[in-house]
C-alpha cells in the first residue's frame, strides 16, 4: 500500500486565495513527507498522484471524505511543495487553515512502496488540528 499522510495546507490569506484561484496562480500547497521527497528524489514539476481521503477544517472536524484520485504537481521551485489546483480549492473551500489526508501512490510515475503499508512521518495529530485562529474560505 502507498504512504498515508495527513498534512497541513499551506498558502496565502483567504482573500488572496480568492484572487489567485481566478487567475490560476498557485494559492495553496502542502509539503511532501521528507522520506518520500528524499527517497524518490522529487524534482520541481514532478507529478504526485494518489487518493484524497479526507478534508479537515481548523476545528479538527472532518468536512469531506472524497476518496477521489488526484494528480498534482510539485512547485517549479521545489519538489517538496505540492500545489493544490484551483478546482480542488474551490470544490472543498480550502484555506491555509485546513488539513488533508492522502494516500500517495505514485511520484513521477514511480509506485510508492508497492506491496507495503506505511504511515508517513507527516501525520498531523488530531489534538493539533484545533487551531486557535482560522479564517473561512472566501467565495
Amino acid at each position: 500500500m502507498p504512504a498515508k499522510c495527513r498534512v497541513g495546507v499551506c498558502g496565502f490569506d483567504p482573500m488572496l486565495v480568492k484572487g489567485y484561484v481566478k487567475t490560476g496562480f498557485r494559492a495553496l500547497w502542502w509539503h511532501l513527507p521528507d522520506e518520500i521527497y528524499e527517497e524518490f528524489d522529487v524534482k520541481p514539476g514532478d507529478s504526485v498522484s494518489g487518493t484524497l481521503l479526507a478534508v479537515y477544517n481548523g476545528d479538527g472536524e472532518k468536512v469531506a471524505e472524497p476518496n477521489e484520485p488526484f494528480e498534482w504537481e510539485a512547485s517549479r521551485e521545489s519538489g517538496l511543495a505540492i500545489l493544490l489546483p484551483s478546482e480542488t480549492i474551490v470544490k472543498y473551500k480550502l484555506t491555509e487553515f485546513h488539513f488533508i489526508e492522502l494516500l500517495i501512490e505514485k511520484v513521477a510515475g514511480k509506485d510508492v512502496y508497492p506491496g507495503e503499508e506505511r504511515m508517513s512521518t507527516k501525520w498531523w495529530p488530531e489534538e493539533k488540528m484545533k487551531l486557535h485562529f482560522k479564517l473561512d474560505y472566501i467565495e
